[in-house]
């Protein structure tokens, strides 16, 4: 039987105790937690008591209850599939919210709301999105997979109450495209660095590559001459970011023949075709951005732009797909729109110069 002991805050207001006992085959099991109404606290003991009344509930209560934290060292340490850097950094992240110190059998979905609300007074509702959607991935196996008290409707709760909150929100598609002129500016700034420093990133024939094959920038500095088919003007890209799985996700793309002959004006002295770092890639585009004032321009546009120019050639959706990667056609459907306007780059100047032997 539950019971409800109603407690005043420091802060004002009332709090609601909620609590149940359950005694069967010699187990007993206690659990409580604190709701902002009294109707949600009856809600949650009705919720409980029918769910502990399943057959072997209560022994599955008796085991552990860790801390959530405890949990998400866990699911990173038995994870069999590669965890993105990305995900890596949020779950690190969500470590140092008072919710990681909860016992997973307290946490209820007003906590993640709370979470979701801490979040949000430093980032974007649609980060907060991304962040939520991590921890989801640990709230829908910790129970199936060690039995640990989470809860994973819970979560599902408070997705759908942080959606109508406008606490999370999809990503805003960019639409961002390099003009001519600021790509004039990059390479040019790039070829001066290049003459003072041979040693330096060939930044410009990495910008060229990003937009005429389309890569990210993580894909482009994994793709080893062992990935190439010359003959069949095609790369191999593993790994290529996927919603459902990216480990393993490995995706034949065709090279438009610009990108296969910026591919052929590298030297094969490494076994990656651009043996460099995804950060120092970054690093170098973001710092000549601000020297040179270019404002709001992302390494990942010049692949936005690769693909819109694939489209104002003509190519239809099927076959600009064999050289983006997109497996679904609906995820190309952004680009529908775009009227047929002739090639951006015919004649463009810098691509001799990122061609040469």
């Amino acid at each position: 039987m539950g019971t409800i002991i109603e407690r005043p805050r420091k802060k004002g207001g009332f709090g609601y105790h909620a609590q149940i006992v359950v005694k069967k085959d010699g187990l007993v099991h206690r659990e409580s937690q604190t709701f902002d109404r009294r109707p949600a606290a009856n809600a949650w003991i009705k919720k409980r008591e029918r769910e502990l009344a399943e057959p072997g509930a209560l022994a599955i209560g008796k085991l552990d209850d860790p801390k959530l934290g405890a949990v998400i060292d866990r699911y990173t340490k038995d994870s069999r599939q590669k965890i993105g850097r990305t995900k890596a950094q949020v779950l690190r992240a969500l470590k140092t919210y008072d919710i990681a110190g909860k016992r997973c059998s307290t946490i209820s979905s007003s906590h993640i709301i709370e979470l979701a609300q801490e979040l949000l007074a430093s980032r974007q509702p649609q980060t907060v999105g991304n962040y939520l959607s991590h921890l989801g991935s640990i709230f829908a196996i910790a129970r199936p997979a060690w039995g640990y008290p989470l809860n994973d409707s819970a979560m599902d709760d408070a997705m759908k109450v942080a959606k109508r909150l406008g606490l999370i929100s999809k990503s805003k598609q960019r639409n961002r495209r390099p003009t001519l002129a600021e790509l004039d500016k990059l390479m040019t700034h790039f070829g001066n660095v290049r003459h003072r420093r041979p040693s330096s990133l060939p930044m410009q024939r990495i910008i060229a590559f990003a937009i005429f094959s389309t890569r990210r920038q993580e894909e482009i500095t994994r793709i080893t001459w062992a990935d190439l088919d010359d003959e069949g003007s095609r790369i191999l890209v593993r790994d290529m970011k996927n919603p459902g799985q990216t480990a393993g996700n490995d995706i034949w793309c065709e090279l438009t023949p610009e990108a296969l002959a910026i591919v052929r004006a590298m030297p094969n002295d490494h076994d990656q075709i651009f043996p460099f770092t995804g950060d120092a890639i970054s690093a170098a585009f973001t710092r000549a951005c601000a020297f040179l004032g270019i404002v709001d321009l992302t390494f990942h546009d010049l692949r936005h732009d690769g693909v819109s120019r694939l489209f104002e050639m003509g190519r239809t959706l099927p076959l600009a797909a064999s050289v983006s990667g997109h497996k679904s056609w609906q995820s190309l459907q952004r680009y529908t729109h775009i009227r047929t306007a002739g090639d951006k780059y015919e004649g463009w100047k810098w691509l001799t110069e990122v061609t040469a032997l």
